[in-house]
């Protein structure tokens, strides 16, 4: 069965489009007894209002806000701002207003000002990759108090009022890549390095918590190195990828939770040595496709940034409708392997 529309409530309730109208949005002039009549149909044909269509007939902006980490060191956080970009507008045609604001990466301090100066009566949902922080905890919590909604990308932030997460399962993102790890290693013994961009981000501490559990499960002949920050910058990474593999001559793996994988990819490039460490990382970038191809990466963990763009868009706007967000299932983690890679 199609969907029910207003014609066919008039049609049932022997009414005009103009009196529907005035009951679906309470508004006066209108007798109890047709009041009645159109409730009536109503429930009898099941029908419900589409509010992303009242909105266009009222013609209300709807105004979205995305706060997104600066992107200059960071692909996969650039490909982001180039999906919200590209997806602004085309919502445009349907009176929706999309923008989007920075904050220094890592910067918790920023990003709850940020939050801080979002103004509710210009902006009906905020979507942001969030970090650990009570600050930031407590700006989020302010802003669903004065009725704007709050999805957060990426990386969570909880425990919080955020409304939704849309991201992958952070935690198996982990788990896979220590099984990767373990499977592809050689059997006897040797080090596994663990490199994140900072632990105070969220999927970041999930990646890790779901890497050392399998690891160390699993794989107990495999020793994991102390985690690594690298800053999700490449200028970072490199030194310190240079500087473990001088000291650990047994490295046999390498999982990169984080960004940085220029620096990654340009240590083990100088060092050469075979065979060569099992590496696993996140993000298809241009970068970690090439490394991918050329046998420098064995695998890559990605989550899709246009989807979870447009995933975050919709949540937002049934939200600030009043409509029940759906339950949120974690986005697919897509592994790409050189075989397969596209």
């Amino acid at each position: 069965m199609g969907k029910v529309t207003v014609f066919e409530v008039a049609a049932q309730a022997g009414v005009s489009l103009a009196t529907v109208d005035r009951v679906l949005n309470g508004r006066k002039g209108v007798r109890q007894v047709t009041i009645d009549r159109v409730q009536a149909a109503v429930e009898r044909l099941g029908f419900r209002r589409d509010p992303f269509a009242a909105a266009l007939a009222t013609k209300r902006v709807e105004r979205l806000l995305f706060i997104l980490p600066d992107a200059r060191t960071n692909s996969f956080m650039r490909a982001l701002h180039e999906a919200v970009s590209a997806a602004a507008g085309p919502m445009a045609e349907q009176r929706v207003s999309i923008e989007t604001q920075d904050y220094p990466a890592f910067d918790d301090a920023a990003l709850a000002r940020t939050l801080s100066a979002v103004d509710p009566q210009h902006c009906h949902g905020v979507a942001v990759v969030g970090t650990e922080s009570p600050a930031v905890r407590r700006e989020i919590d302010l802003l669903a108090e004065r009725g704007v909604a709050v999805v957060t990308l990426v990386s969570d932030v909880s425990p919080s009022r955020r409304a939704q997460f849309l991201g992958i399962d952070n935690t198996a993102a982990g788990r896979v890549a220590a099984s990767l790890i373990g499977r592809m290693s050689p059997a006897q013994p040797g080090a596994v390095a663990l490199l994140v961009g900072r632990m105070t981000l969220h999927d970041h501490a999930e990646r890790r918590l779901g890497f050392e559990q399998v690891l160390r499960r699993e794989f107990p002949h495999l020793t994991l190195l102390p985690t690594a920050e690298t800053l999700d910058d490449s200028a970072v990474s490199e030194p310190l990828m240079r500087g473990i593999l001088a000291e650990r001559p047994d490295l046999v793996a390498i999982y990169s939770a984080g960004a940085g994988n220029r620096g990654i990819i340009a240590a083990l490039r100088a060092d050469g040595r075979l065979p060569a460490p099992v590496v696993v990382a996140h993000e298809l970038s241009a970068h970690a496709r090439d490394a991918l191809l050329s046998g420098i990466f064995t695998a890559v963990l990605h989550q899709d940034q246009e989807q979870e763009i447009e995933d975050a868009i919709s949540a937002l706007r049934s939200l600030a409708h009043g409509v029940p967000g759906r339950p949120t299932k974690p986005m697919r983690l897509q592994i790409f392997l050189r075989d397969n890679v596209p």
